[in-house]
């Protein structure tokens, strides 16, 4: 079971990749809400893509992709971010700023890597990731 932020606990996640990106998402959000980053909208989807997490971190907006990979079988989490996801990212920012309004806020692309099973998660935050 996953401690949500409130101190409640959320069920198991289905074992499917699906699952275990969500779960790693969920982890992500309150890694970084305990840092004091707010929720601006989590799985927010747009034609040709989703963001993971749409945040707040003091007054920049910030694009966060999540990463998650169980094994090293494929290499970590870092390896999957490659160019093409990269640039799927900030082309959903670029409409998502368009839908949403892009204020004079900074604008910051991060990513949260996470390895490892939910039973030993290693999470490394990534400023600036792209």
């Amino acid at each position: 079971m996953l401690a949500t932020p409130s101190g409640g606990f959320t069920r198991p996640m289905a074992t499917t990749a699906r699952g275990h990106a969500h779960w790693a998402e969920t982890l992500a959000r309150a890694a970084l809400e305990r840092r004091g980053w707010t929720t601006v909208a989590t799985n927010a989807r747009v034609p040709g893509g989703e963001l993971d997490l749409v945040m707040h971190d003091g007054r920049s907006l910030v694009f966060v992709e999540v990463r998650q990979r169980r094994g090293e079988a494929q290499g970590g989490a870092a390896e999957s971010l490659v160019a093409r996801k990269r640039a799927r990212v900030r082309r959903a920012a670029a409409l998502w700023l368009a839908r949403h309004g892009g204020d004079d806020r900074p604008v910051r692309f991060d990513a949260v890597l996470v390895d490892g099973d939910r039973h030993a998660p290693r999470l490394r935050l990534v400023r600036d990731a792209f």
